[in-house]
């Protein structure tokens, strides 16, 4: 990409595409196209078609998605399979139309199955059965992936995909119930501190791995797959390294300062075993990532402590 390309990083207000924005910026690019979603409703054909005719931007990041944890996945089913199949038709099939040179689509690690083998590799996709808490937002997400193999294969459109692990950072999302498990503890765990409580009640047994990606480091690695990856098959993007939930929560609970206990509410559902992804396609390309999980926790709660007046 040339630095004055003209570049739209759908979802800019969101974590990942903030943290796109960020880096772009960062590294010179000067042509950058935003929307709200106020002033651009991705959901309506219109209002993409007529913006895509007006802006005719080079280069497309789809990181506008309708997200949430495991409750809000379970909970507005109907919503999160609705919104992100109709904002992905919409700007892919309007990517095409337009001549974009170039479109990267981020889906989410929950598109593997259930019990797919560990670490994930990218052809486990579509071999088992999916996680039924979050079944239509990965369904969704495995549709952007098929569309952007299909527009390439029809017509040969320059459209990647690329699967990021759990994603914490700038700009999440700490809401108490529709927020995910970083998020979530950091909030929890600081409220428990202020208010002098004498526990956390952490959801589920505490036993699931999970892996996480700091989201500048995510962005870092869009941008060079933008500038360095031309392929069919979708990449993952993670650390590859995991840790279980309880540990998770033992650091939070560290870097916040909290002295009390935790105890675990079995009665809440634990979601998949393991989530690790397999990135060794992405470390051969040449991109590593470089946040550690307690030098990003730190930097999480710093942006969770400069936005807490917006959400208390």
């Amino acid at each position: 990409m040339e630095k004055s390309a003209k570049i739209y990083v759908a979802g800019h207000r969101g974590m990942v595409g903030s943290a796109i924005h960020r880096h772009l910026l960062a590294q010179g690019f000067d042509n950058i196209v935003t929307r709200t979603s106020k002033e651009l409703d991705l959901r309506d054909q219109q209002a993409v078609t007529s913006f895509f005719s007006e802006e005719n931007p080079e280069y497309v990041f789809l990181a506008a998605a309708k997200v949430g944890g495991i409750v809000a996945n379970n909970t507005y089913r109907a919503d999160f399979i609705y919104e992100n199949l109709a904002i992905q038709n919409n700007v892919i099939h309007q990517s095409h139309v337009h001549g974009v040179k170039k479109l990267m689509f981020l889906g989410s690690s929950c598109i593997y199955p259930k019990m797919a083998p560990q670490p994930l590799k990218e052809d486990s996709l579509l071999t088992g059965l999916l996680e039924p808490t979050n079944e239509p937002y990965a369904i969704a997400k495995i549709a952007g992936i098929k569309m952007c193999e299909a527009y390439r294969a029809q017509y040969g459109c320059n459209f990647i995909s690329v699967m990021p692990t759990n994603l914490y950072g700038i700009n999440d999302n700490y809401h108490p119930e529709n927020s995910h498990v970083l998020p979530a503890l950091i909030r929890r765990f600081h409220e428990a501190k202020e208010k002098g409580l004498p526990e956390v009640v952490i959801w589920g047994s505490g036993t699931p791995l999970r892996e996480f990606l700091y989201a500048d480091d995510l962005a870092e690695a869009c941008v060079f797959l933008m500038e360095n990856y031309n392929e069919s098959g979708f990449l993952n993007i993670g650390v590859g390294e995991d840790l279980s939930i309880k540990n998770l929560a033992a650091l939070i609970k560290e870097i916040i300062g909290y002295e009390g206990q935790l105890r675990y509410d079995d009665s809440k559902p634990d979601g998949t075993p393991r989530k690790l992804m397999d990135v060794s396609k992405l470390h051969a390309l040449g991109w590593k990532h470089k946040t550690s999980i307690r030098d990003g926790i730190k930097l999480a709660y710093q942006d969770f402590l400069e936005k807490l007046k917006s959400f208390s």
